[in-house]
């Protein structure tokens, strides 16, 4: 048989051109894929892309001490309305509009009114007029809370009338409850984008102390511990899921941990309260212009900063936190360096407490300069006096003379001696702005014969208030010197996840006799000398005046910086603390920063000192409620209300009232019922009015009573045989008698 060729081809054939028409079609296909709806599938890649967006951590929080906080990343948020759509077909989108249109316009009375009612300073009809302009432009981020739907007055007083306000976390929630609002966002449209937000509880209480953050760290502890507080940022990406956009976790987010300061809020209130008052006091009273103050408190035993202000003065003479001059003032301390000399001579047992200097009438020539006491004026001036007195009464030439005899031969010695002290320490505070101390050391170029006496009195010198108070509080705690100590620990949920400890600098700055004899020169100096106005008559108190005239590139000004520095209790250190004023004009240590520094120390004291009386109660003296006798099912079922330990001699599931007295023992209130017969007068003592009544007249007897409150006295007795329709006289007290309790 012959294959036929003729049908087979034509078969073929057919399958080709099917094929060729396939592959046309696909091709067709794809050219108008790629080109007339290159758009559409452009824009569903993009919904379909994966991106990572960045999961911010939550900032850490400032802790005082005590764990109160200082600093706390609080949530704001700002509201908005998505009025149009982002469904792409044009049927679909205008469907879904005029369904939530409807939703919308139906419940328009209620939102604005709502509105109304969470913001006061929101107006109905500007409400209303402001949601239809956004319906109208189908804007997709129609801010809610701007001027134009404030009242008139709160308008006027808005600067910027087109920023969105921010709200609270109550006033959103309270706006998720609205008609409509309520809804899903996909369907009202109402979103809101969350701010965090910087909070300070206390408000500007250690305001360069805690810092300040707003985008981002600036100053302060929010700076030096930004590190510890920002955390680790996350990614997340958000899918589709059921037509809803869901966000997936890819890597979580790191909170970031809590800082506890040493910071104690409350000494910190009483030192910035204190010297506010006193700057603006000198502002008003004192010739010359007051410019600012510091107050330094620390604690001896520890080294830790219980307090630091800095306050500046404003162009509208109030003060203010504005620059960290605790840790960064670098003026010469004058007076209150004098006891560092004479330490540095003590250890080097050069000098005791029976050296002497004769100072003569207060002025004498030092090298072709004159060396002047503060009462050189005068004429006077102190004579022959030995190394207390000289401290006591801050003899600039007693100090100078001294520490020139001892040291002008080998000057670096007497340097090196301070720094053996610690005074020259670098501190390394954690704040911005800290200065460590600046003490030159003798070199041929930059030393002159003049030098070491000038600086012995606190001149030529560079050290800031953070390290002259660290001084004291070494040698308060004996010559014992910390660091001082500003961050205690890192937290997180709570728990310590590391600690700080306190670091000693010197286990001891000197001698131990050296420690004493300066020591008793504090003293004397507050006792009997310029510094009297900073003790107490409470306790006793050290420490040391200083008036330092401030000099600047042009030479001397007219400005001073006056100080007080010490410790207190004299006897059992608890802290030391600084204060420093600067001011024109009159100038005194003693008489403007001494009273600051005594009302501080009373107060710090004081509040040491506040009475705990949770221990004053004992076993025996537990206190208890008074109960009265009557129905003791009631008195026992308030007992149990508040939790109040008693004990239930009866059933306390009779189906009568249960009458009796109660009765006080060691921890506890016993209730047990009347043991009386029928035929008997009840003992009504102890009851009140209303039970009292009840109980007599449920056994036939008419009842009389004299005064108000529980019966302390029936005239018939009880327990005699009952007569239905006697009269019973009662007589009632609002002092009643007790019984003695059971012991």
């Amino acid at each position: 048989m012959e294959f036929p060729k003729d049908k087979i081809k034509g078969r073929y054939t057919f399958i080709k051109w099917v094929f060729v028409a396939l592959g046309l079609a696909i091709l067709c296909k794809a050219l108008y894929t790629m080109t007339v709806k290159s758009a559409y599938w452009e824009e569903v890649a993009k919904q379909r892309e994966r991106v990572n967006l960045e999961l911010k951590p939550r900032r850490g929080n400032l802790l005082a001490s005590n764990g109160e906080v200082l600093a706390a990343s609080i949530p704001e948020y700002l509201m908005y309305m998505d009025f149009g759509t982002w469904e792409k077909d044009s049927a679909r989108a205008a469907k879904d509009l005029k369904n939530r249109d409807s939703l919308f316009l139906k419940d328009l009375d209620s939102i604005c009114i709502g509105m109304a009612e969470i913001f006061p300073d929101m107006d109905t009809a500007n409400i209303r007029a402001h949601l239809l302009k956004g319906q109208q432009r189908r804007s997709h981020s129609w801010p809610l809370y701007t001027a134009a739907v404030l009242k008139p007055e709160a308008a006027k007083k808005r600067r910027n009338k087109k920023r969105n306000q921010r709200v609270t976390y109550v006033q959103y929630k309270d706006m998720k409850s609205l008609p409509f609002l309520c809804k899903p966002t996909g369907i009202s449209g109402f979103y809101v984008d969350t701010i965090p937000v910087r909070k300070n509880p206390y408000g500007a209480l250690a305001r360069r102390t805690v810092g300040r953050f707003d985008s981002c760290a600036r100053y302060g502890l929010e700076l030096s511990c930004d590190s510890f507080l920002a955390g680790k940022s996350g990614s997340y990406h958000t899918q589709k899921l059921m037509k809803h956009l869901v966000r997936v976790v890819d890597v979580p987010a790191e909170d970031g941990y809590d800082v506890m300061t040493t910071i104690d809020v409350d000494i910190q209130d009483i030192c910035e309260r204190v010297l506010r008052e006193q700057l603006e006091y000198l502002v008003e009273t004192s010739n010359g212009q007051t410019q600012e103050g510091v107050v330094v408190v620390l604690e001896t035993a520890t080294g830790d900063i219980k307090a630091m202000t800095s306050l500046s003065r404003n162009p509208d003479n109030s003060f203010s936190e504005n620059q960290p001059l605790a840790v960064g003032n670098m003026y010469e301390p004058g007076s209150v360096f004098k006891p560092m000399s004479f330490l540095v001579a003590m250890d080097d047992g050069r000098m005791n407490l029976k050296s002497s200097v004769d100072v003569g009438n207060g002025v004498r020539t030092m090298y072709r300069r004159f060396m002047r006491d503060h009462n050189w004026r005068r004429g006077t001036g102190y004579g022959l006096i030995t190394a207390p007195e000289i401290i006591k009464y801050s003899s600039n030439i007693g100090v100078s003379v001294i520490i020139d005899e001892a040291y002008k031969d080998d000057p670096a010695r007497f340097v090196d001696g301070l720094y053996r002290l610690g005074v020259a320490e670098d501190l390394k505070i954690p704040l911005d702005h800290y200065h460590k101390p600046y003490i030159r050391r003798p070199t041929k170029e930059n030393w002159s014969k003049t030098a070491l006496p000038w600086m012995s009195i606190g001149y030529e010198t560079q050290v800031p208030p953070i390290s002259t108070v660290n001084f004291y509080a070494g040698v308060a705690n004996n010559g014992k010197m910390f660091r001082p100590r500003l961050i205690k620990a890192l937290l997180r949920d709570g728990q310590i996840v590391k600690e700080f400890p306190n670091e000693v600098l010197r286990e001891q700055m000197a001698r131990p006799e050296a420690i004493k004899m300066i020591q008793h020169c504090l003293y004397e100096v507050v006792h009997t000398g310029l510094g009297r106005r900073a003790g107490s008559k409470m306790f006793d108190v050290s420490g040391k005046t200083g008036t330092a005239q401030i000099w600047t590139r042009a030479g001397k000004s007219q400005e001073y910086l006056i100080s007080f520095a010490g410790y207190f209790p004299s006897q059992k250190p608890r802290y030391a603390c600084i204060v420093c004023i600067r001011k024109s004009g009159t100038a005194s240590g003693g008489g403007m920063c001494g009273p600051v520094f005594s009302k501080i120390a009373e107060s710090i004291m004081a509040k040491a000192h506040q009475s705990d009386f949770s221990g004053a109660c004992d076993t025996v003296n537990t206190h208890l409620p008074q109960v009265k006798a009557g129905d003791i099912e009631a008195g026992r079922q308030v007992l149990k209300q508040f939790g109040i330990t008693h004990q239930a001699h009866f059933n306390e599931y009779a189906a009568e009232a249960v009458w009796g007295a109660p009765d006080s023992v060691v921890h506890t209130i016993s209730l047990s019922p009347a043991d009386e017969h029928q035929d008997s007068i009840p003992d009504v003592t102890g009851y009140g009015l209303r039970d009292a009544l009840y109980r007599l007249e449920s056994a036939g007897l008419h009842v009389q009573t004299k005064g108000v409150g529980v019966v302390v006295k029936q005239s018939k007795k009880a327990g005699t045989t009952l007569h239905p329709g006697d009269t019973i006289t009662l007589t009632l007290s609002s002092k009643p008698k007790t019984k003695k309790s059971k012991q």
